[in-house]
């Protein structure tokens, strides 16, 4: 039965289909004719029958679109533009000039667009029923169709060739190239993809003929017929994959086949009467097909954001698939669903201390996020994955199933999807359980707990006045007394080394009792200090926390290790205190603060400044690894990491501060360092933390060295830009790498060095270690003494969370 059906659909095909015995039926328009772009008047060329019209169409004030649209019709739906990323102004004509040419001018006069016909012999212009616009020459023959130059719609008679493409537009009134494309590739698949990234690169479509439908044979076309059927063929003409097989009269129903903004494409029909929709109104554009059957579901990538963009979530319902945001995250763009979600809330920090108690985790059944992990557990407990991801200050959604599997993310997340098919998978979003807010800002919450703690010290204090007054004068006996007869023992100076010894009432007086905080870490705080004894030389007192719990002896090693440091890229260690419970160290004080400060500030660094910045930091990193006695693993080179001397060399700082890292160690995530965006992928996995992971660290440093932009940046306006290392990648790989500089004017006349700066940081950021050059290497790509390979792509590693792909 199922075959006889298929032999029936072939022959009305066949039969139907043969475009060159559709009638055509056109209006001339002849050489000089033209149209103008006007307000509140749609300039047009109408078919003979006025179902079609070419011409101008208002979209925004003052910004018009060359195309073709359904005219009988309230929608006026557009099925072909022009110039959909150059919208031109009133005043703008289009014009099929005398000798043959059909060119598109703005207002001023500048070419917009043109059909390529040069020296053709053009004679005249027709709209015709088909919905396709045609210049032909004086014989009748097509010479340009808008038919072979499709955009986002296909129309009946109309069929797409290999290598043609659709490209869906940007949002529902937004009609600019979007994130989706349709392509029968010449290969011979017909395939959906995402316009992130390359086509043929390594990346896989989300949808694709091969996977419905296994064939031999090489796709050669796919044609829309008039009586509704979509199908794939081959060179002799077999269908190989039928698309949408709706028998649509075509006498009743306009047709449409267009590649949504979702990325979904979708067969329309709209009745042209109210007989032909069975006397329903309004009359309507409605869904006849559409593929992939769940764009939720399909669209999951290793690379990119998913159906609905970062940090969202995704449901297919009766009107096509949803964008939601989690609890506690909002949209970037209300009116670009796509785009993605950002975090409200103060996020969970890893330098403050926030409490797990201030957090909490929301579950959401049926819900589950696919690559992107950067830890994987089994067989644990729903409960114990709950608390573990509280308790970590990376983890911003846990992912359990029924078999006992923790899959833990951190941000951005990606693929998220709803849907019942889910069964066994729950997602739990963290979300801070107060109302501090990102717009409040982290002071505020901070203030509010400064406060709590004032009220209650001062309720204290004031209760226990009374008891002070009796018994303080007792107390300054006893405390004097024993001042006089012994003092607190200190340790005496490392031997061999050139460190100063300092007590800490010599470092309370030189930092005037700690007045001037310069940063705060998270095991750390840094004050400004001048000493007394040595001239009045300024330097930066760290203090480290007692919390830290490291024992006298760590601390020790610690010190001898740094201390023998000396290198004009590394700040100088200059003395140390060890009295009691106070552990602090002296550095040398440098005046042009952090390279944070001055790469995202408002002042920035020339391209050349930052070239040397980049070279200091990588000779710097090639001492710690090689060249001084111990081997130094860094483990947190970041901007705010990299301090500017009085003549902006860049120097290392906070190296090992918290904890020298043993070279045969090997960690997993609860025992991670570093700080989120630079860490490598081996941190979250049971591998072994060699040199290679300041190699990483580094490359992430590079661009932005480069770019002068942090390498996670949610609130940029185009979502392909929010991971620096991805956006910067893409970039590269299409040869586009002055969009990286349109705030950067000086660099671009340097593009070569730059694009190699580029090729460089890739090769470090590298997933594998193996892969990543050491430090001496890196050296010479940067002062030109090796030659720089061409890097393969890092893939979504770059976001600095290891991809557990299930």
């Amino acid at each position: 039965m199922a075959s006889n059906i298929h032999y029936l659909l072939c022959f009305i095909v066949l039969v139907l289909f043969p475009c060159s015995t559709v009638a055509q039926t056109s209006r001339n328009i002849s050489l000089g004719s033209s149209l103008t772009a006007k307000n509140d008047d749609n300039s047009s060329w109408p078919s003979p029958s006025g179902e079609f019209a070419f011409g101008f169409q208002q979209i925004v004030k003052d910004g018009f679109l060359l195309g073709i649209w359904f005219d009988k019709i309230p929608e006026k739906t557009i099925v072909w533009s022009a110039n959909r990323d150059s919208l031109v102004p009133q005043g703008s004509k289009v014009e099929l000039t005398s000798d043959g040419q059909f060119v598109l001018n703005d207002a001023k006069g500048n070419q917009i667009w043109s059909a390529d016909v040069y020296n053709t012999g053009v004679y005249y212009a027709a709209m015709l029923d088909s919905g396709n616009f045609v210049l032909a020459d004086q014989n009748s023959t097509y010479l340009w169709e808008s038919f072979d130059h499709p955009t986002d719609t296909m129309l009946p008679t109309q069929s797409l060739k290999q290598n043609g493409i659709l490209y869906a537009r940007y949002t529902a009134t937004n009609y600019s190239t979007g994130r989706f494309m349709k392509t029968l590739q010449l290969d011979g698949n017909l395939v959906l993809y995402t316009t992130y990234y390359p086509q043929y690169s390594a990346k896989s479509p989300y949808w694709a003929s091969w996977s419905v439908a296994k064939n031999t044979e090489i796709g050669y076309q796919v044609i829309f017929n008039q009586s509704g059927f979509i199908y794939l063929t081959s060179k002799n003409g077999s269908i190989l994959y039928t698309i949408s097989a709706n028998s649509i009269a075509s006498q009743e129903f306009y047709q449409r086949a267009t590649l949504d903004y979702d990325g979904v494409l979708r067969h329309y029909k709209h009745p042209k009467s109210s007989s032909a929709s069975g006397g329903r109104l309004p009359l309507a554009w409605s869904t006849a097909s559409f593929i992939p059957p769940n764009i939720c579901l399909s669209l999951v990538e290793v690379i990119g954001g998913g159906a609905c963009g970062y940090n969202s979530l995704c449901r297919l319902d009766d009107a096509g698939s949803t964008c939601l945001c989690p609890d506690g995250f909002s949209f970037f763009d209300p009116d670009d669903k796509l785009k993605g979600c950002k975090q409200d809330f103060v996020p969970q920090s890893c330098d403050a201390g926030d409490a797990p108690d201030e957090f909490d985790l929301k579950e959401m059944e049926y819900t589950n996020m696919p690559h992107l992990d950067y830890e994987f557990f089994k067989p644990v407990s729903e409960d114990w994955c709950i608390q573990n991801c509280l308790e970590d200050c990376f983890c911003v959604v846990a992912i359990f199933n029924n078999l006992s599997q923790c899959y833990k993310k951190g941000l951005p997340f990606s693929n998220g999807m709803i849907d019942p098919t889910i069964t066994g998978t729950k997602a739990f979003i963290k979300k801070r359980n107060n109302n501090s807010t990102l717009k409040d800002g982290r002071a505020n919450s901070q203030k509010k707990k400064d406060d709590s703690t004032l009220i209650i010290v001062g309720s204290v204090l004031l209760s226990s006045l009374g008891i002070l007054t009796f018994i303080l004068p007792l107390i300054t006996y006893v405390v004097v007394s024993r001042m006089h007869s012994r003092k607190v023992p200190a340790v005496q100076p490392y031997q061999g080394m050139n460190l100063k010894y300092f007590t800490y009432e010599e470092l309370k007086e030189a930092t005037n009792e700690f007045m001037e905080e310069l940063g705060r870490g998270a095991s750390a705080t840094v004050f400004k200090g001048v000493l007394a004894c040595d001239e009045g030389k300024r330097v930066a007192v760290k203090i480290l926390d007692a919390k830290v719990g490291e024992s006298d002896l760590e601390f020790n090693a610690e010190v001898k290790a740094i201390g023998r440091t000396n290198h004009r890229n590394l700040v100088q260690l200059l003395g140390y205190c060890n009295e009691g419970n106070h552990r602090i160290l002296v550095y040398e004080y440098m005046s042009n603060g952090t390279l944070a400060t001055f790469l995202f500030g408002e002042s920035r660094p020339n391209w050349n400044q930052r070239r040397q910045i980049a070279l200091g930091v990588s000779k710097g990193l090639l001492y710690l690894h090689e060249e001084c006695s111990n081997q130094v693993v860094h483990c947190d080179i970041k901007p705010q990491n990299i301090l500017l001397d009085d003549s902006f060399t860049a120097r290392i700082s906070d190296f090992g501060l918290a904890k020298l890292l043993r070279l045969d160690q090997t960690r997993t995530i609860t025992g991670i360092r570093g700080t989120k965006g630079y860490v490598a992928p081996e941190w979250f996995k049971n591998m072994p933390i060699t040199a290679k992971v300041d190699v990483y660290s580094f490359g992430i440093l590079l661009l932005e060295i480069i770019c002068c932009r942090k390498k996670f940046d949610e609130e940029t306006e185009d979502e392909d830009q929010i991971i620096l290392a991805d956006w910067v990648y893409d970039c590269y790989s299409q040869k586009k790498l002055h969009l990286l500089l349109e705030k950067i004017d000086e660099a671009k006349e340097d593009i070569k060095m730059m694009e190699k700066y580029v090729m460089i940081a890739m090769w470090c950021i590298q997933e594998d270690p193996s892969l990543r050059p050491t430090m001496k290497k890196t050296i010479h790509m940067l002062e030109g003494t090796v030659e720089v390979p061409i890097p393969p792509d890092p893939s979504s590693y770059t976001s600095s969370i290891f991809v557990h792909i299930r």
